[in-house]
C-alpha cells in the first residue's frame, strides 16, 4: 500500500515536470535552436577587414549584436549558399568567429542604412536573416580599435 502511494507520487512529479518544466530548462532548450544567438564577448573573435578588434570595441559590438531586433529570415535554396556568403556588395562585413565546445560558427554582419544582414555559417549549413539595430548600422571603430594579430 505505501509503495503504491510513493510510486504514484513519483510518477505524478515526473509527469508534472514534463508538462510544465522550469523556465530555466525551457530557455536553455530554446537557445539551442535560436536563429539569432546571444554571444558572450569572451567566446568570440571579431574582425573587420582582416584585422582583429580590440577588447573594448569587441564587447561593445557583441552587446549591440545581442540587443538587435530580429526582423526576418531569408530562405536559402540548396546551391545558393555562396550568394549569401559572398554577396556582390561594397559593404565590408564584420566577421564574428564563435568557438563552441562542439562546433565553430562564423557570423558575417553586413551593415546597411536601413537594416543589418547576418549570415551564419556552421560547417556547411548557412542561415541568413535581417536585424534592426541603429547601433550596429552606425557602428564605427576608432583607429585605436584594432589589435595586432
Amino acid at each position: 500500500m505505501t509503495w503504491t502511494v510513493v510510486i504514484s507520487i513519483v510518477i505524478g512529479g515526473i509527469i508534472k515536470f514534463l508538462l510544465s518544466p522550469p523556465s530555466a530548462v525551457v530557455a536553455w532548450i530554446l537557445s539551442k535552436f535560436a536563429i539569432h544567438p546571444k554571444l558572450n564577448s569572451e567566446d568570440v573573435i571579431v574582425t573587420f577587414n582582416g584585422k582583429h578588434i580590440e577588447e573594448e570595441e569587441k564587447i561593445r559590438f557583441t552587446d549591440y549584436f545581442n540587443e538587435a531586433t530580429f526582423l526576418k529570415k531569408h530562405y536559402i535554396f540548396p546551391g545558393n549558399e555562396k550568394l549569401f556568403l559572398h554577396p556582390e556588395t561594397d559593404v565590408i562585413p564584420f566577421v564574428i568567429n564563435v568557438k563552441g565546445s562542439k562546433k565553430d560558427v562564423n557570423i558575417f554582419v553586413y551593415s546597411f542604412d536601413d537594416h543589418v544582414d547576418v549570415v551564419k555559417q556552421c560547417k556547411k549549413k548557412v542561415v541568413s536573416y535581417s536585424l534592426s539595430s541603429d547601433y550596429l548600422q552606425n557602428f564605427t571603430i576608432s583607429t585605436k580599435g584594432f589589435s595586432k594579430m
